[in-house]
């Protein structure tokens, strides 16, 4: 039996988040590219930007197969027209848990929109017949993620140690997790 694909759209206060469309993959490099500064000392994956136009097409419509497929699911976090970050549910920590990650555009740190999208990532995914649990990893150093699981309930589980992916890491992954 194959898990439950995922909404393609997930209702938010002052936000759409919804998969994104292969007309996105423009917003998405540009989104990104102003934020590689900003993004570069927490995510890993930024070590691979810029991917060229055809390869963020080809990423957006893999995307969508695999939510399709009752996998990961990837969301832009729009704001009207500008999209102001990204967020996702993965299957990464075994069965009936998902993970949430996110990342917000340089321009609109500060507006509660990682806290946004991330609140209606916890409600789609504890909607979920086959979810129990919901966790955040955030670094140990980055304390303003943190704060973003521990404003919407979560509770700190533990602290593992880790081989750091991005410059700025410590090595010390704050595993948050909900099952309200």
């Amino acid at each position: 039996m194959s898990a439950p694909v995922l909404p393609a759209t997930l209702p938010a206060p002052r936000l759409v988040v919804r998969e994104y469309a292969d007309a996105d993959a423009p917003a998405l490099a540009a989104a990104v590219a102003a934020s590689l500064d900003h993004l570069r000392p927490w995510m890993g994956w930024v070590a691979r930007e810029p991917l060229a136009p055809d390869t963020r097409l080809a990423m957006v419509a893999a995307w969508r197969r695999e939510r399709l497929d009752g996998g990961d699911a990837q969301y832009g976090a729009w704001a009207g027209p500008e999209l102001v970050g990204g967020c996702g549910l993965h299957h990464r920590r075994g069965p009936g848990v998902l993970e949430i990650g996110y990342w917000v555009h340089a321009d609109y740190t500060g507006h509660g929109y990682a806290t946004a999208s991330a609140r209606a990532l916890t409600r789609a995914a504890l909607a979920l017949p086959d979810v129990d649990r919901v966790e955040i990893h955030t670094d140990e150093g980055n304390t303003i993620s943190a704060a973003i699981p521990r404003r919407l309930g979560y509770r700190l589980d533990r602290i593992d140690e880790r081989v750091p992916e991005a410059p700025a890491e410590s090595g010390r992954l704050q595993i948050w997790i909900t099952s309200d």
